[in-house]
């Protein structure tokens, strides 16, 4: 049983992230608090949603993961290490990751239908 401690970030793919940051950004007033290029031209932005949750927008094709994008959700975990470990275990796929960021561990699965699910663990503040 995994314990969950909210959703990390729900995650839309966009097709034109200037236009999709000024959507979110200007249009309806979400504040970026997160911005990472993976590679040029190729972003992942995470607007506040309040609490410990965010919006994430990407047009980045994450290897394994979406190479026809979908929109997605990230469970943040306490145990990150251990649900890692167990979905291994038990012949889950891992999609993609596990990966370490500045501000996070995250990695991926599909459900039965095919559904991006990301596991997610902040990293403590610097």
């Amino acid at each position: 049983m995994i314990r969950p401690s909210g959703i990390a970030f729900a995650l839309y793919p966009v097709s034109d992230i200037a236009r999709a940051r000024r959507f979110y950004a200007e249009t309806i007033g979400l504040a970026a608090c997160m911005e990472m290029e993976f590679a040029p031209g190729r972003w992942w932005m995470e607007f506040d949603a309040g609490g410990p949750s965010a919006l994430a927008i990407t047009n980045y094709k994450m290897p394994g993961v979406n190479t026809t994008p979908t929109a997605g959700i990230a469970i943040e975990v306490e145990d990150y290490d251990g649900l890692f470990a167990r979905l291994k275990e038990r012949g889950v796929a891992i999609t993609w990751g596990p990966n370490e960021f500045p501000a996070c561990r995250c990695f991926a699965v599909k459900d039965p239908d095919g559904n991006d699910l990301y596991f997610h663990r902040r990293k403590a503040a610097p």
